[in-house]
């Protein structure tokens, strides 16, 4: 991270004038990475009416978002896990992570799940080392065989 960069977290919900925005820029990346195959995964990814979207912010300009949802009693599902490309390598996907899983936590959850494509290799490190280990594909991503599916003890 460079020094003059100042790096703030927000915790807020779908309704946030940045996030439909981030994600804007997450849906051309993810197009322009998988095509058509990227329609069907759309379907799986509404973020309207989520109470608990983290944004990320350098200098006080959205560089990043997730969110998480209820995947059932025990465990939350992170989601649109996003940072601005001329803003990766600082750890902001690692801050955003962190205080999605804390947000979770107090919320009463005690494991978090997650997805992503197999040829997110960026993101896949993120989650290994984020202590995240690959489970058998779940729900909608069961078959999907370009889909790799992880779960944490939170």
């Amino acid at each position: 991270m460079l020094p003059n960069k100042t790096i703030t977290i927000k915790r807020t919900d779908s309704f946030d004038f940045d996030f439909p925005q981030l994600v804007a820029l997450l849906n051309l990346e993810l197009h322009e990475r998988y095509g058509e195959l990227q329609l069907i995964y759309d379907t799986f990814n509404q973020i309207s009416n989520l109470d608990t979207v983290v944004i990320a912010y350098v200098n006080d300009m959205p560089a990043g978002c997730g969110c998480f949802k209820r995947f059932d009693e025990a465990t939350a599902e992170i989601k649109r896990m996003f940072v601005k490309a001329d803003e990766r390598g600082q750890g902001i996907a690692s801050l955003i992570l962190k205080e999605l899983e804390v947000w979770a936590k107090e919320d009463g959850y005690s494991y978090a799940v997650l997805e992503t494509a197999i040829k997110q290799q960026e993101s896949i490190g993120l989650y290994k080392k984020a202590g995240y280990t690959i489970i058998p594909n779940y729900g909608q991503y069961i078959g999907m065989e370009n889909s790799i599916c992880f779960r944490k003890a939170l």
